[in-house]
């Protein structure tokens, strides 16, 4: 039964463990990659602890991304009692909701304990535990847990790892309180790192790579449980949800050439793991480029070439509750 808002944590002790899943949906909050990397999930065997610290990076690095999208909602949405965070991974994206709302209280909410631990230690360093917990489950149904509706519900980039979306939003919208706003990011552009002629191999390789992983993440959707097919118009789903859209925005990740180290780190893990995911599905050419471009000592690796660059497109989808 939903509670009037008041000073409690929003569930219990703030980390309750509700079943334990197959951390398949247990995504968001920047530690799933889109356009940087998938190929290697299967995440059922995915150990999240040892995950955790390059999941928590990679999403530190598209930092400024969130904080740009999150401004955008807080124009929107504008003192939100409780904030709910659906796959909120490691907790960066859960942390920045609660420097942006100060007056908020934050639920991080995932299906890999793991990294909810990352989360609820993060909100200690961001001095914010006293207004942070964690609910620990399957989306969607573990939302039936929160003890009152959400004001702000943000789901980046974790519903299309449920199987009936539409469903999915329907359970979504059930959360809201009456003027409430679902931020829902999906769709933007594929990330880019390298110009098209990168002097190694054949021209173009990175589009190539993202015909792979469009052919993986068509695959990916048809073999979730319960996997509905649907036309990924975001606004109109959330209008079959009972929802009002209220806006689309598309938010900019750019970090320019010569890239930090840690950028290029991040450009290699994902190179690296695209390399291991398709495997057979690569021609030897762009498997050959791709190992000069991983081989720390080659003068056109990424780790040393100075053309390297992080520039990335998300798009956030909002609709409210109407009263």
């Amino acid at each position: 039964m939903a509670h009037d808002h008041d000073d409690r944590h929003p569930h219990g002790d703030g980390h309750h463990q509700h079943g334990e899943g197959d951390d398949r949906h247990s995504h968001g909050g920047g530690h799933h990659r889109h356009g940087e990397g998938h190929g290697h999930h299967d995440t059922a065997d995915v150990d999240w602890a040892e995950m955790g610290p390059q999941l928590e990076a990679q999403a530190e690095l598209f930092a400024p991304l969130y904080e740009r999208a999150l401004a955008w909602l807080a124009q929107r949405q504008t003192e939100p009692g409780l904030i709910v965070d659906a796959g909120s991974g490691p907790g960066v994206i859960a942390g920045l909701f609660a420097e942006t709302f100060p007056g908020a209280r934050v639920l991080a909410v995932d299906s890999a304990g793991p990294l909810l631990e990352r989360a609820r230690a993060r909100a200690g360093r961001l001095g914010v535990a006293d207004r942070f917990a964690t609910l620990h489950g399957e989306l969607p149904g573990v939302l039936a847990d929160l003890d009152y509706p959400a004001d702000l519900l943000w789901a980046g980039r974790s519903l299309h790892h449920l199987g009936d979306q539409r469903g999915a939003l329907a359970v979504f919208a059930e959360h809201l309180a009456p003027g409430g706003t679902l931020a829902l990011m999906e769709g933007g552009l594929p990330t880019r790192f390298l110009p098209r002629d990168i002097g190694v191999g054949r021209p173009g390789l990175q589009t190539r790579l993202d015909a792979l992983e469009a052919e993986w993440f068509a695959q990916m959707r048809s073999t979730l449980p319960g996997s509905v097919a649907e036309t990924e118009d975001w606004p109109a789903l959330m209008t079959a949800a009972g929802l009002k859209p209220t806006g689309t925005r598309s938010f900019l990740l750019d970090l320019p050439a010569p890239a930090t180290d840690r950028a290029r780190g991040h450009v290699a893990d994902t190179l690296s793991r695209l390399r291991d995911g398709f495997g057979d599905r690569l021609d030897a050419d762009d498997r050959a480029a791709l190992d000069r471009l991983l081989d720390p000592d080659d003068a056109a690796s990424v780790h040393r070439r100075p053309d390297v660059f992080v520039l990335a497109a998300h798009t956030v989808h909002t609709a409210t509750r109407t009263p």
